[in-house]
């Protein structure tokens, strides 16, 4: 195990120690629509997949994104939207489509213990980094030959869907533990109500729109409801809206579109949305190697509503 490694498991000893009074739980969530299982966080942590999904109107409604336990948005080039959705439980049998990485993603996914990311490719240039990030890269080169399919129900090149069961990820419990998420019940105090937030792009925007009847926030994007291929609304039990520097990076795509970098190592404000009100929070990450603590204006640490959480990067 490496320093980061050794710092993330000292880190969440002293927080399991902190929050067991409280009953919360860092890193895991009770059973429900995120695939968690219930049980309490384990002392090393574990393995997560992270697939790089499309979002673009083509592309949708996409397959498997609802049994994440967390779905990443960010932008990326032309001000369009990309998601990616973290798999620390469950698996669905399909996900999809795929898409291509970005530089943003190595940094992020750097706060995970060996992860696996699943992605159709990316730019020569930045190959060489993925190569040497901490993480398996599964790509369809580097996957078993019948983990990735290209689906004759999407155009290319929004059709490339992946059988995750064949990618051998090896998920272990406790995967979540190194993101710095706090699971537990709403605070006594706090919060304002709140019925709808919208976070906008350049050229993309996502709606959460909380439902009582679901105990949910319902997602829509670029305007329209998100769906599953089955016709159910997508709906987080926690949105997360992090304020971030986007800058440009030294890649473009094939048009001369500057690909965006998104930093999410450092310290800024976001706005938590849970139980049908709003948090202003601090959020905080010290290096690649920890995840992202997001605490009051009283210095206390923010749990999260049990289920799916989104987190959106929004430019600060």
């Amino acid at each position: 195990m490496g320093t980061g490694s050794g710092t993330r498991a000292r880190r969440m000893t002293v927080a399991v120690a902190a929050v067991a009074a409280l009953g919360l739980a860092p890193g895991c969530t009770p059973n429900d629509t995120s695939g968690g299982d219930g049980k309490g966080p384990s002392d090393e942590g574990g393995r997560v997949l992270a697939v790089k999904i499309d979002n673009v109107g083509p592309a949708r409604p996409q397959t498997g994104l609802e049994t994440a336990d967390v779905v990443y948005a960010e932008q990326v080039e032309a001000g369009l939207s990309r998601l990616m959705a973290v798999y620390a439980g469950r698996l669905p049998p399909i996900i999809g489509p795929v898409r291509s990485a970005r530089e943003t993603d190595l940094e992020l996914l750097r706060q995970f213990d060996d992860p696996a990311l699943a992605f159709s490719g990316a730019q020569s240039k930045l190959l060489p980094l993925i190569s040497a990030a901490p993480l398996r890269p599964l790509s369809p080169g580097k996957a078993p030959e019948d983990a990735y399919f290209r689906s004759g129900a999407k155009p290319a090149p929004h059709n490339l869907f992946v059988r995750p069961e064949k990618l051998n990820a090896d998920l272990g419990e406790g995967g979540l533990e190194s993101t710095g998420f706090l699971f537990g019940p709403r605070p006594k105090k706090g919060g304002t109500p709140e019925r709808e937030r919208t976070v906008r792009f350049p050229a993309a925007r996502f709606t959460f729109t909380w439902s009582a009847e679901r105990a949910r926030w319902l997602v829509s994007m670029d305007g329209a409801q998100a769906r599953t291929v089955n016709g159910k609304q997508l709906a987080a039990s926690t949105v997360v809206v992090q304020y971030v520097k986007v800058r440009e990076s030294r890649f473009h795509d094939r048009s001369g579109n500057n690909t965006p970098f998104t930093e999410t190592i450092g310290s800024g404000k976001a706005r938590v949305l849970r139980d049908g009100r709003a948090y202003d929070v601090r959020w905080e990450r010290s290096s690649a190697d920890d995840g992202t603590e997001f605490t009051t204006a009283d210095g206390d640490r923010l749990p999260f509503a049990p289920g799916q959480v989104w987190v959106v990067y929004a430019k600060g």
